[in-house]
């Protein structure tokens, strides 16, 4: 793939595309020949149009493959998995990355850099590319080292030592202000500073999980004094998770340049939420028991090189709206630093499974509209000397457009329960009842390009405990 220093451009499909300008340079986010579109994988479920995990893709994750198994790091390809564990113990990866590959987690490779994921990623491309034999290794033995996606069961992707919950969604944040504060929707620090809260780690469950409905006080409008039930204001919250990668050393901070370059890749993120409890609890500190109990992680990181064909400007802002105060301002983030992918929510209720009925979509958005990008949720974390390190995770944030049918929770989709949804079989939910399982997607598109996807990230409600 050639690249160029002229400031765009698009191929037609099957064509490579002609693109590279300085900004992209400065975010590593630079097009090469893995994202040629004219490539195609060998392994034929890797080529359907439809397919999340085209040869373009080349998500990590991390896999094992039955109960007691260790587990191990993959690659997904097509309906495949390539155990990296295995082809590097059998030298088919390049040095500088084997023993990082060989870890039952991410988090060597993730602390590893850029260069080193470029270079895995160029190198897992032309391993499983169909035009490529990279060092005479055969198809045959690199086939020895994959493993169908139906016999892996999929674990969280990193460990996770630090978990931030932001609220990059001006949608978002206006619409449940206006739920809760109808005075005053949008606080006044919000076009100043990035808003988010520290997470529990140890409730990060990986996707399939079920979920058990939360107890806690919940304090009715009309009632004197709260009570300890059972929620019944349960939602989800479709966001994004981004994975630091490098980090930054505690008392340093990263400008936004350093936090771009800093993380690793995305998946989809679940922010579980009691509703009600949330309303009695988050003044003024915020969430807590509301938002503890679970918080489900897709299973695959989809690199941010992956995604390099699908970035677009930050979101502009309001008019009247103040600018960045410099720290979180770079011109390159401003002019590249957002991501157009598509992400939306399904539901699929105890009596649409019994029927035989398909999960219905809730919603469907685009995390191009964020107010903050990515590397401005990352900058600002560390901007007080915080550390951060390699695995953590930066939560988006619920992620709502414009318009109804880009709401990311019930809590909009419904007003809070007054206005219940309507669902194609006659059910209605204000929230969600035991049984439901909410079914988060993702993916990247543009003409020009194979569409990349994010997988899917499910979690099904369980009653709550007596």
């Amino acid at each position: 793939m050639e690249a160029s220093d002229s400031g765009g451009g698009q191929s037609g499909p099957g064509s490579p595309a002609r693109f590279v300008t300085p900004l992209f340079f400065r975010m590593m986010a630079e097009l090469n020949i893995s994202h040629d579109p004219a490539r195609r994988s060998w392994i034929e479920s890797a080529c359907a149009p439809v397919s999340d995990f085209p040869l373009q893709n080349l998500p990590f994750g991390v896999f094992s493959t039955f109960a007691g198994d260790r587990a191990r790091i993959g690659t997904a390809i097509g309906d495949q998995i390539l155990d990296l564990s295995s082809a590097a113990a059998a030298g088919l990866l390049p040095p500088d990355c084997s023993g990082a590959v060989q870890a039952d987690h991410l988090n060597l490779l993730m602390a590893a850099g850029p260069e080193v994921w470029s270079a895995l990623r160029r190198h897992l491309s032309e391993l499983l590319g169909a035009d490529s034999n990279p060092a005479g290794k055969s198809r045959d033995l690199v086939r020895h080292h994959l493993v169908p996606m139906h016999a892996a069961s999929m674990q969280l992707p990193a460990r996770v030592g630090g978990y931030t919950d932001f609220y990059a969604s001006i949608h978002h944040a206006t619409n449940v202000g206006a739920l809760f504060r109808p005075d005053q929707p949008l606080l006044p620090n919000y076009p100043w500073v990035p808003i988010g809260y520290h997470g529990r780690t140890s409730t990060l469950v990986p996707s399939g999980t079920s979920i058990r409905r939360p107890k806690g006080q919940i304090k009715p409008a009309d009632a004197a004094a709260p009570d300890y039930q059972p929620t019944r204001g349960l939602d989800y919250e479709l966001e994004l998770a981004a994975y630091v990668g490098l980090g930054n050393p505690l008392g340093s901070t990263l400008t936004v340049a350093e936090a771009g370059r800093s993380l690793f890749g995305v998946g989809l993120l679940n922010d579980w939420s009691a509703r009600d409890i949330q309303a009695w609890e988050y003044q003024p500190l915020g969430p807590f028991l509301a938002k503890n109990f679970a918080t489900s992680l897709s299973p695959w990181i989809v690199t941010l090189e992956a995604l390099a064909p699908f970035r677009v400007p930050a979101s502009g802002r309001p008019s009247g709206a103040p600018a960045p105060l410099p720290y979180l301002l770079d011109a390159a983030d401003q002019a590249q630093g957002g991501f157009d992918v598509t992400l939306e929510v399904e539901l699929l209720t105890p009596a649409m499974r019994r029927e035989g009925h398909r999960p219905h979509r809730l919603s469907r958005g685009s995390f191009s509209s964020m107010y903050w990008t990515l590397a401005q949720l990352a900058a600002h974390h560390a901007s007080n000397g915080c550390e951060l390190r390699p695995g953590d995770v930066l939560g988006s944030g619920t992620v709502s457009g414009p318009d109804r049918s880009s709401l990311g929770c019930l809590l909009e989709i419904t007003r809070r329960g007054a206005e219940p949804l309507q669902l194609p079989n006659g059910e209605s939910r204000r929230f969600l009842e035991d049984g439901d399982e909410v079914i988060l997607r993702g993916h990247a598109e543009k003409p020009g390009f194979v569409r990349i996807g994010l997988g899917e990230c499910r979690g099904t409600v369980l009653p709550a405990l007596p």
